[in-house]
């Protein structure tokens, strides 16, 4: 079996010397901000590594072409598809191209799709961190670097970029307020990993209307765990074969709802009569599946389109920190109401 061929990168030659990637480049480019000796030792360890540039990106460089990267978690879901749709919509029409990236929820990936963005030379960034991301310290070389960088939905290192948000707390507290409203007490709350801001704005939104509405809040119908279907799947099943089954479910994405959807089927359960359910998802699933789904939608194109703007802001040199919130909304249909 042939060995696997791995290039070095300037992330590699950055380690080795103990210096940033910023300083890498920098001195294979002869800058002036990087003194003499340490310009030898990067071009020195480079030979000796034999590091080759991106002949892909040396010719972008040559051409000065417009290019913005993108890497979202999970590219086969129906938000990050359309949250990219309105990115392109809105760089093509300022010139630029789009190079996108599927991080497949895992850190490792997500950090490698940055470090190909910047050996391309984008022009800027916009991303989504993945579910299994906590340490940023792949964006904090971008910030050092200065290359323009914007957040969707799930965010980090505010203080420093740029993001674009939806109001995700409102619009739980909306959902778990018309769910009391229309007949369920035992509400649960089934989310992903409690490091992301997401899911810590969309359980705060829940808890808040459990408290106005006076109703205890059981730590046991608060669920956050891994965004996968299958994991969903089975950890809804669970909850709905205990004694004190909950009687609607408040479910965090996409997956998470559609699981929960299947799990109370599986379980003999009738939607809404038995378990109650609204999850935050997209029209394009939502209305399609019986009963039709009552759904927090959010205005993923909307989003794509308001990050875009801010990532063009930021290459045009405007250094202010933005955080734009794009509402989301609450559409009732068959799944919510007790009947």
């Amino acid at each position: 079996m042939a060995k696997q061929q791995r290039r070095t990168s300037l992330k590699d030659l950055a380690k080795e010397l103990g210096v940033s990637i910023a300083t890498v480049s920098r001195a294979l480019r002869n800058s002036p901000e990087i003194g003499r000796d340490m310009q030898q030792r990067v071009k020195d360890l480079a030979q000796k590594l034999n590091y080759r540039p991106n002949p892909f990106a040396q010719s972008l460089r040559k051409e000065s072409p417009k290019v913005i990267g993108v890497v979202v978690p999970n590219l086969v879901t129906h938000y990050y598809a359309a949250v990219l749709d309105g990115i392109e919509d809105e760089a093509h029409r300022a010139g630029y191209s789009v190079i996108s990236a599927n991080s497949h929820e895992r850190f490792e990936d997500e950090a490698q799709a940055i470090d190909n963005f910047i050996s391309l030379h984008v022009e800027g960034i916009i991303a989504c961190l993945s579910q299994n991301t906590t340490d940023y310290q792949h964006y904090e070389e971008i910030a050092d670097m200065g290359i323009p960088l914007v957040f969707f939905g799930r965010t980090c290192l505010t203080d420093r970029f740029s993001s674009v948000t939806a109001n995700g707390d409102e619009a739980a507290q909306q959902a778990t307020n018309h769910l009391i409203e229309t007949g369920s007490r035992r509400i649960a709350f089934i989310g992903g990993p409690n490091h992301l801001d997401m899911v810590r704005r969309r359980k705060h939104g829940y808890l808040e209307a459990l408290r106005e509405k006076h109703l205890p809040i059981d730590r046991e119908l608060v669920l956050c765990g891994k965004i996968d279907y299958q994991y969903a799947l089975e950890t809804t099943e669970e909850l709905l074969k205990r004694e004190n089954r909950p009687d609607a479910i408040l479910a965090f994405n996409d997956i998470i709802t559609f699981a929960a959807f299947t799990a109370i089927k599986n379980c003999g359960l009738h939607i809404p009569e038995d378990v109650a359910l609204i999850g935050f998802t997209d029209d394009v699933h939502a209305a399609y599946v019986t009963p039709r789904m009552s759904a927090i939608e959010d205005q993923s194109h909307l989003m794509g389109v308001t990050a875009c703007q801010l990532l063009l802001k930021g290459i045009n040199g405007d250094t202010k920190v933005y955080k734009e919130v794009v509402p989301q909304q609450l559409v009732i249909r068959e799944t919510s109401a007790k009947k």
